[in-house]
C-alpha cells in the first residue's frame, strides 16, 4: 500500500471553481480573491483578511509596516519552519530563539526570559495546527513592567505601545480558541495556505488583521493592499479596463498578490471545509486509539480545554529513543511505502542558522521534541484502512529498530 504523506485535496469542485477562473479570462488578482478573503473572515472571525502569495511574503510585509529596523529583535521560537526566522531576517531583524514546551509550541517562560528593550515583535508559532497558550502570552505583552522596557523605533510602534503578537498560524486555519476559530487570538495572525496545509491555494497565505484601537484594520487593509501591488494606485483588474490605464506608484511596494487561479482551488476547499475537518479529526481519534495501547507513545495534544487543534499533522512522539533511532524507525517505515515526515529540524541545527551564532544545546526541549518526534499523514482521503495500516507499520518499524539494538 502506497501512501504519500500530504497530497492536496482536489475534487471535482476544485476543479469546476479552477476551470469557472480560466474560462473567466481573469487568473490574477480580481473577484475569486476577494471572495476568498470573504471566506476566511467569515471562518476565522477576523476584522479583515487580505489574500497574499506566501506566508513569508505576509509576514515580511507584516514586519516592515511595522517598522522594524537593524537591531530591533523579533522572538520566535527555535523549534519552527524556517520561514518564521526567514522573514524576521528579510524585514531587517534579528531574531531571538525561544525554547520550547512539552506540546512542542513556544514556551511563555522562555519568552519572558527573551523580551529585552529591544525586543519589538513576538511571533509564536501553532505547531502542527496546535495553538499556543495566546492568554498568557497576550497578558504578558500588556504588563506594566515588560510594556515599560518597550521602546518604540517607529510610529506604528510608537502608536501601538507595547511589543506586538504576530500569530505564525500557517498549520492553524480551523483549530479552535475559546470557542471560536482560529484568527483572532493575537494583533495579527497569518495562515499558510501552501500545497501541503488544509486549505491550499498551492501557495499561498492570508494576513488576518485584528489590531487594537486606535489602529483601524480597514485602513490596514488598504494600505498592505497597496503594499502588495507594489504601492501601484490601481491593481491589474481595475487597469485593464477601458480607457483606465493611468496609475501611479506612491511607495515602496513588494509584488505579493495572490493569483484568482490560485484562490479558486482554496475558495473550493474552504466552503466545504468543516467535512474536511471533520475527516482530519477521524483520522486523529483512529491513530489516538492505536497509539494510546504502546508505552512508548507520546501522543499528540488535540483537545485540551478551550484549545482544539485543526488536526493538521499527526506528530507522534516516541519515548526514550535518540534521534538515530528515530531515523532508523523512519527508514523502517518507508520500506512499507508510506511517507512521514518530521516537524521540525530546530532552526539553531541547520547550517544558515548554526553559522549565525545559534546553538541548539541553549534549546533542550526543542532538541527532544525533535529527536524524538515522527509526523504522520492526516488528510481527509485517508480511510479507516490505510490508517490502520500506517499505525501497524510504526508500530512493527519501532519494534524492529528497538529489537535489533
Amino acid at each position: 500500500m502506497n501512501i504519500p504523506f500530504s497530497p492536496p485535496y482536489i475534487d471535482d469542485s476544485v476543479i469546476a471553481e479552477v476551470t469557472d477562473s480560466l474560462r473567466s479570462g481573469w487568473i490574477t488578482t480580481g473577484p475569486k480573491v476577494k471572495a476568498l478573503e470573504a471566506e476566511i473572515e467569515k471562518l476565522s472571525g477576523t476584522q479583515r483578511a487580505l489574500c497574499v502569495n506566501s506566508w513569508t511574503t505576509g509576514a515580511i510585509m507584516v514586519l516592515r509596516w511595522l517598522g522594524v529596523k537593524p537591531g530591533d529583535e523579533v522572538i520566535i521560537p527555535a523549534y519552527t519552519y524556517c520561514a518564521t526566522a526567514l522573514a524576521v531576517l528579510w524585514a531587517g531583524a534579528t531574531p531571538v530563539m525561544a525554547d520550547s514546551g512539552e506540546d512542542l509550541n513556544i514556551s511563555v517562560d522562555a519568552i519572558r526570559r527573551a523580551i529585552t528593550p529591544r525586543t519589538k515583535a513576538i511571533i509564536p508559532v501553532d505547531i502542527a495546527g496546535w495553538p499556543c497558550d495566546y492568554q498568557a502570552i497576550m497578558a504578558l505583552v500588556q504588563e506594566p513592567e515588560i510594556k515599560a522596557l518597550f521602546q518604540p523605533t517607529s510610529p506604528v510602534m510608537e502608536k501601538m505601545g507595547r511589543i506586538t503578537v504576530i500569530n505564525d498560524s500557517a498549520h492553524s486555519i480551523g483549530s479552535r480558541y475559546k470557542d471560536r476559530y482560529s484568527g483572532t487570538e493575537t494583533d495579527i495572525a497569518i495562515f499558510s495556505l501552501h500545497a501541503v496545509k488544509n486549505v491550499t491555494t498551492a501557495e499561498g497565505g492570508a494576513i488576518c488583521l485584528n489590531m487594537p484601537a486606535p489602529f483601524d484594520n480597514e485602513q490596514l487593509y488598504n494600505e498592505l493592499r497597496l503594499k502588495s501591488l507594489n504601492c501601484q494606485t490601481k491593481d491589474a483588474f481595475t487597469k485593464s479596463k477601458a480607457g483606465g490605464w493611468r496609475y501611479d506608484i506612491v511607495g515602496m511596494g513588494m509584488k505579493a498578490n495572490m493569483a484568482d487561479v490560485n484562490a479558486a482551488i482554496g475558495l473550493a476547499q474552504i466552503r466545504q471545509y468543516d467535512h474536511m475537518l471533520r475527516e482530519r479529526k477521524r483520522i486523529f481519534q483512529t491513530y489516538d486509539e492505536l497509539f494510546s495501547r504502546q508505552p512508548w507513545a507520546i501522543l499528540p495534544v488535540s483537545h485540551q480545554g478551550y484549545r482544539e487543534s485543526s488536526y493538521h499533522v499527526y506528530t507522534l512522539r516516541i519515548r526514550d529513543i535518540t534521534e538515530e533511532q528515530r531515523d532508523a524507525i523512519i527508514s523502517e517505515i518507508s520500506k512499507s511505502q508510506v511517507a512521514v515526515n518530521v516537524h521540525f529540524i530546530p532552526l539553531p541545527m541547520l547550517t544558515l542558522f548554526r553559522d549565525m551564532g545559534y546553538d541548539i544545546n541553549d534549546y533542550p526541549q526543542a532538541y527532544r521534541n525533535f529527536a524524538h518526534e515522527i509526523s504522520l499523514p492526516c488528510y481527509p482521503q485517508l480511510d479507516d484502512e490505510k490508517v490502520r495500516f500506517v499505525a501497524d507499520t510504526v508500530i512493527k518499524a519501532y519494534q524492529t529498530v528497538i529489537n535489533e539494538q
